[in-house]
């Protein structure tokens, strides 16, 4: 047993020796450290550009000072801090800060720390002539973001310093990097960083900079981030935003026959540029506090009730499912009556069929349909299960789950299934009067004006869609196989026809007149108001344009605007003559849009 003991002890030995000489590199970066320097070299991060090759966003050089605490020797701390324009309180504070281990877990005497982050020009300049004078103290060249343009903010993100998750996380981070934050800066952060470079120098016996080592043989050049082309046109989302300012939600613009995403507008919204500098901290801040809830991207994240742009989905379910024909009527004697259940609806023509309940956007029609399929026992077997084939079309049309954008956060919205109303009514004790709202975009029903835009393209394609997306190529890679894949919802394809000619009747005749913007070319609509609690009713609209060979697919929607022909109609027509005739004739129009104020509607006081 004694020689058992000594022979473990004598193996744990060995294998800590083994590990502290050959395995651990922790004590020969410590001797390197006194012969060597490491000076990481920062790569150009990829530049971005819109569809049509204007340069979005591109890089300026910015300047930290570092230092490594071990090689600073005694030095002119008032000059020092005259030359950074700081007090010696704020420098004590600084270097009290980067030993705190909370502060700064990774803090080693041997190793780099940022002192002093994006310096202006002026500073840079005042301290490089004076460097010599600090030892220990050295400029590091970073990279910041400059924007062309005061819009896409929800697109583009930002970027900002890394944090201790980030560095956990990913083992190409060191403190004081900066990572992508929101937007495209954040999904194609991998992309766009590119890879660090190193530039080796050598001591002397003093610890003093000799110059390089070995002639820079063993340097490693930084390899610069890739560029990105979005799908947006940068001049279309700036229309957009002029349009919606003064006003709270968002339109999306896709083109069909691609799924890219042509605008993606979030009102309210804010200028990148305040996300970039010394300041960014503070205006961070400022947009968290605003009770407007600017970083809040409205066109992925928020899920509203659809209203009655949720009608088509309906008509093309019943298609499917055999419920109506074309030439099946339904009563409409100014809404629906079923018992003492009635919900009401606007003067027009009774009974109704399919195209001209979609051009007149009636209730009725559509709460019949919906309690002549939910409640066809002999079809389905139960009202669970009918309601489960349902939602299951709408799942395959892109409802009820995240789509896939290439950007974070998205919402899922909400599409109920017959769990959650067994949960709320008790099993088998309720049928489609319970829930005939949903019939019509409204109760429980939550869909992300992405997914209503989506929709909209999957109609304008008569019957496919592809994954909604606003990088359009990758410099250098592939975009993701993901974005090029159709998607054919449960619903055949012959019945998509029905639907878009009840569009365009909506617009030549029905509730959608004001879309129309051109002889030459026909533009399908369907508008939505969306019954809203909380305050005066949601303006909606989703349409598309040509009817034939579409070119745009756009869905708007305006919070507290009242009915969908007054704000959403007229936003969303403005966007695709814009788009497919470069400019815009309704001066009048375009000016009270972009001139209208509906967030006083909205209950919400900017503090």
């Amino acid at each position: 047993m004694i020689g058992g003991f000594i022979f473990i002890l004598i193996l744990i030995y060995m294998v800590r020796l083994f590990n502290l000489q050959v395995c651990d590199s922790t004590y020969k970066e410590n001797a390197d450290s006194n012969a060597f320097m490491k000076k990481t070299i920062y790569p150009s991060r990829g530049y971005i550009y819109d569809r049509n090759g204007r340069l979005v966003v591109f890089n300026q050089p910015a300047y930290d000072v570092v230092m490594i605490p071990r090689d600073v020797l005694p030095f002119d701390t008032i000059d020092f801090c005259k030359t950074l324009r700081i007090t010696r309180e704020e420098f004590d504070q600084r270097i009290a800060d980067l030993k705190d281990p909370r502060k700064n877990p990774n803090y080693s005497s041997y190793s780099q720390q940022t002192f002093m982050s994006q310096l202006s020009a002026q500073d840079y300049g005042r301290l490089q002539e004076k460097l010599y004078r600090f030892p220990g103290f050295f400029i590091q060249r970073r990279i910041l973001r400059q924007y062309n343009y005061q819009n896409a903010a929800n697109i583009l993100g930002n970027i900002r310093e890394v944090n201790q998750n980030d560095i956990d996380n990913d083992d190409y981070y060191r403190p004081g990097d900066y990572t992508g934050d929101l937007g495209v800066e954040k999904s194609y952060e991998k992309e766009l960083r590119g890879r660090k470079g190193v530039e080796i120098l050598i001591r002397d016996a003093y610890g003093k900079i000799k110059g390089s080592y070995d002639n820079g043989r063993h340097d490693i050049n930084p390899i610069a981030g890739k560029d990105l082309t979005l799908s947006i046109d940068i001049e279309l989302q700036k229309y957009g935003e002029e349009l919606m300012q003064n006003k709270i939600g968002a339109i999306v613009a896709i083109e069909p026959s691609t799924g890219e995403i042509l605008a993606l507008v979030s009102s309210p919204t804010y200028d990148p540029n305040i996300l970039v500098g010394r300041e960014r901290g503070k205006h961070y801040r400022e947009l968290v506090n605003d009770k407007y809830k600017p970083l809040f991207d409205r066109s992925i994240m928020a899920a509203y009730p659809p209203g009655s742009t949720f009608k088509p989905s309906q008509g093309l379910i019943f298609r499917q499912e055999g419920i109506v024909t074309p030439h099946t009527l339904f009563p409409c004697y100014h809404g629906y009556i079923s018992g003492r259940l009635k919900v009401g609806c606007h003067g027009h023509p009774s009974p109704i069929s399919l195209k001209p309940a979609l051009q007149t956007s009636c209730n009725a029609y559509f709460c019949w349909g919906l309690k002549s399929m939910i409640d066809r026992k002999s079809k389905y077997g139960s009202t669970s299960k009918a309601f489960e084939v349902w939602k299951n079309h709408l799942v395959s049309m892109g409802y009820g789950y995240r789509l896939g954008i290439d950007l974070p956060s998205e919402s899922r919205g909400f599409i109920p299934n017959s769990k959650f109303y067994d949960k709320v009514y008790g099993e088998n004790h309720w049928k489609a009067n319970t829930i005939i709202s949903i019939a019509i975009g409204q109760g429980e029903v939550l869909a992300t004006p992405l997914q209503i835009a989506n929709l909209c393209a999957t109609i304008a394609n008569r019957g496919y869609f592809y994954t909604p997306h606003v990088v359009k190529a990758v410099k250098g890679g592939k975009i993701d196989k993901a974005y090029r894949e159709k998607h054919v919802p449960t619903v055949s394809s012959n019945y998509y026809e029905e639907v878009a000619e009840g569009m365009r009747m909506a617009v030549t005749g029905g509730t959608c007149r004001r879309a129309e913007f051109s002889d030459s070319i026909k533009v399908c609509g369907k508008t939505g108001t969306a019954q809203n609690p909380h305050g005066k009713d949601h303006s909606a609209f989703m349409g598309f344009a040509p009817m034939e060979n579409p070119k745009i697919a756009i869905a708007v929607y305006v919070e507290n605007a009242g009915f969908g022909a007054t704000y959403g109609v007229p936003i969303g027509s403005l966007m695709m003559e814009k788009y497919l005739t470069g400019t815009v004739k309704r001066l009048d129009l375009e000016q009270s849009m972009k001139s209208a104020n509906t967030i006083i509607y909205s209950g919400v006081r900017k503090h």
